[in-house]
């Protein structure tokens, strides 16, 4: 992608008039500084990495949602997004950990060994990535951000600008879907 000389807010505007690209060159523009920014903040690069996705998918929401029109600085806009992320990410491990700490159960760890395991015992049924696929993308999105991030309905259903009970709906048939193709019984 060929970067130019427009203005973080032209391409700001430039996305919320439908330019894909022009979002792609703030992303460039600035990824890296997300990226450097987070990672000063953690403890492992993987969770940066994730987190600068977060940063820069709320980013594109915020300028479709029409919070991105007078923009000065982007370097500053998405880092304050980022240090959002940061911050919220914070309070969910507290509150997930707080809550497995009273129930006396350690945090769960998979990795792809354990991963693959899992899908050895579908059963018959699909491995669940690939089961996983074929959810809405609604479905995929929600069972994501609940399942693997751990996050709460209420702040999934305010990142997503919907309510918490279509969330709920959201995760619970994407589970049901997922135990049906993996084979499960129910």
């Amino acid at each position: 992608m060929r970067r130019s000389s427009r203005s973080d807010q032209e391409l700001l505007d430039a996305t919320a008039a439908g330019d894909a690209n022009a979002f792609g060159e703030f992303f460039l523009r600035h990824t890296d500084a997300v990226v450097a920014f987070l990672r000063r903040r953690l403890a492992r690069s993987d969770h940066a990495a994730e987190l600068a996705a977060e940063t820069f998918a709320a980013a594109l929401l915020s300028v479709h949602r029409g919070n991105a029109t007078s923009v000065e600085n982007g370097a500053a806009w998405v880092t304050g997004i980022a240090r959002n992320k940061l911050i919220d990410s914070y309070r969910s491990a507290r509150v997930a950990n707080g809550a497995r700490a009273k129930l006396g159960s350690a945090r769960l760890a998979v990795d792809d060994e354990e991963l693959e395991r899992i899908d050895r015992l579908a059963d018959g049924g699909l491995p669940a990535s690939q089961a996983l696929e074929r959810l809405t993308g609604d479905e995929r999105e929600a069972i994501v951000q609940r399942i693997v991030h751990e996050h709460d309905y209420e702040q999934i259903a305010f990142d997503a600008g919907e309510s918490e009970t279509t969330v709920r709906k959201r995760v619970s048939r994407g589970l049901t879907r997922l135990r049906e193709q993996m084979g499960a019984q129910p």
